[in-house]
């Protein structure tokens, strides 16, 4: 298995217009956002001890086992990524309880937008999307924009340094 380093700095070859990774910030968690949203539905109402009642959808299955991977990858990160991907989850269950339409509708339109802006960065960028070539570029697509964000706020400079090692500046 890659490790954190490895799997960034090979996510990052694709991503090195600022351009492209500030569309990122915005594209990537609105398509995360949306596949909550889309996976929030069916679900359950189970009580559990301590809990009270909790609600169970398939978007909790992938949170559960996405987080766990990135945990194992970094923990900074991935308890973070938790934490933020647990906030989608929670604001995603409204709109599950919407009728079909409108939470396909809503699911739908934040899924597309969220592409779009995937595809205008790639434009600057003047390559395909990593995914392409490397389907778990959609999984590790989330952690490069909070790794990333983590670069601009001066945390994980060594981090930083290795994927630009491998990868080449940020232009």
């Amino acid at each position: 298995m890659k490790n954190l380093e490895q799997h960034l700095s090979e996510y990052a070859k694709y991503h090195r217009d600022q351009r492209n990774i500030y569309t990122h910030y915005v594209g990537i968690p609105l398509i995360v956002f949306s596949v909550f949203c889309l996976l929030s539905k069916p679900a359950f109402l189970v009580s559990a001890p301590f809990f009270g009642e909790l609600i169970i959808s398939p978007a909790l299955f992938v949170w559960a086992i996405g987080n766990a991977f990135y945990i194992k990858l970094d923990i900074k990160l991935g308890v973070v990524m938790t934490l933020i991907t647990g906030a989608m989850v929670y604001f995603a269950q409204p709109i599950a309880q919407n009728e079909m339409g409108t939470w396909l509708a809503i699911s739908l339109g934040i899924f597309i937008g969220g592409w779009v802006l995937q595809f205008i960065g790639h434009h600057y960028e003047g390559k395909k999307p990593a995914f392409v070539d490397d389907i778990m570029g959609l999984a590790i697509g989330p952690l490069f924009v909070l790794a990333e964000l983590s670069f601009e706020l001066g945390l994980r400079s060594a981090l930083k340094e290795e994927i630009e090692r491998r990868s080449g500046p940020v232009k």
